[in-house]
């Protein structure tokens, strides 16, 4: 089947190139490699012969990406799989000197009717990141109660009036039009004049869920550090609270950040990473031109020397 082209403008990719700290050489991991724009500047920061492994569980991103990496020839790998398998799927690969993870949707995925993200565009109740494994939207809801939706809607969307939604989409199943869900959203919410469409943070919890987003990054957040060589660098861009929440507990955990102290102070345990990013970069301060890094927040851990 022929698929629409693969172009998505990658967020926060100066600030995140410059805090990877790119040098010649190397081993790179991408575990979110989308279109591969990412991807692209780490392997001309690292050329001549710095080399690249990328992770994704779309396989339209992949054939995109591939087509635009084929340039660097074997600088350059892709795997398919999704990032929260990083340990298994790297192989001996591994140790990286930077690790990055993207965490946003990519705007092909978000633009493109028939994956079933978009608001704009009518298609299927999909939302699957990698369309040929898992349950789409459609049959999730086919299976959920009104406090099951509920909770989704609550704690991944934060929507405050989830309950009332959750009634609504239920009454109107199955769905098979992202239009009509939309619009049954819409309606049962009750927002007028917002900027942002009404179903937004239902559509992005659904997401969530269908694709075990939170899941994924919480692998993710345990294995990547130890795949790191000393002095490696991870860096993670998240675009929701619950994720940015995740990353900042987990990197003040592994930097020593609020551990046990003696009497003078010192740690009791030398921490074995550093912060790089206290309080993380907003896509408001290094990207604002990209009106889909508007609520990206990049954070960077470096492992310490052995």
């Amino acid at each position: 089947m022929d698929h629409p082209p693969f172009h998505h403008q990658s967020v926060l990719l100066d600030a995140t190139v410059e805090l990877l700290d790119l040098r010649p050489g190397g081993t790179w991991l991408d575990g979110t490699l989308g279109g591969g724009g990412h991807a692209e500047r780490i392997l001309q920061g690292t050329a001549p012969d710095g080399l690249l492994l990328g992770i994704d569980r779309d396989p339209q991103a992949l054939a995109a990406a591939g087509r635009r990496l084929s340039a660097y020839g074997d600088r350059f790998r892709a795997v398919r799989g999704a990032f929260g398998d990083m340990a298994a799927l790297v192989g001996d690969r591994a140790p990286f000197d930077g690790i990055l993870l993207d965490l946003g949707v990519s705007s092909p995925q978000l633009d493109q009717g028939a994956r079933g993200f978009s608001l704009q565009h009518d298609g299927p109740v999909d939302m699957r990141m990698d369309p040929e494994h898992g349950q789409p939207v459609a049959a999730l809801l086919d299976g959920l109660d009104e406090a099951g939706l509920a909770r989704i809607l609550h704690e991944l969307g934060e929507e405050p009036r989830a309950r009332r939604i959750a009634r609504a989409v239920l009454a109107g199943r199955p769905w098979t039009s992202t239009l009509a869900l939309a619009d049954c959203v819409a309606r049962a919410s009750g927002y007028h004049g917002s900027r942002v469409h009404p179903a937004t943070r239902t559509f992005q919890a659904l997401r969530m869920a269908v694709n075990d987003e939170l899941g994924q990054l919480d692998r993710a957040l345990r294995d990547a550090p130890d795949l790191l060589a000393p002095g490696g660098r991870l860096a993670v861009i998240s675009f929701h609270s619950l994720e940015d929440r995740m990353v900042k507990h987990r990197f003040r955990e592994l930097s020593g950040v609020g551990a046990p102290t003696d009497a003078y102070g010192a740690p009791l345990a030398p921490p074995a990473f550093e912060l790089v990013t206290r309080k993380g970069l907003t896509g408001a301060e290094a990207d604002p031109a990209n009106p889909r890094a508007r609520s990206a927040r990049l954070r960077v851990l470096r492992r310490l020397p052995a």
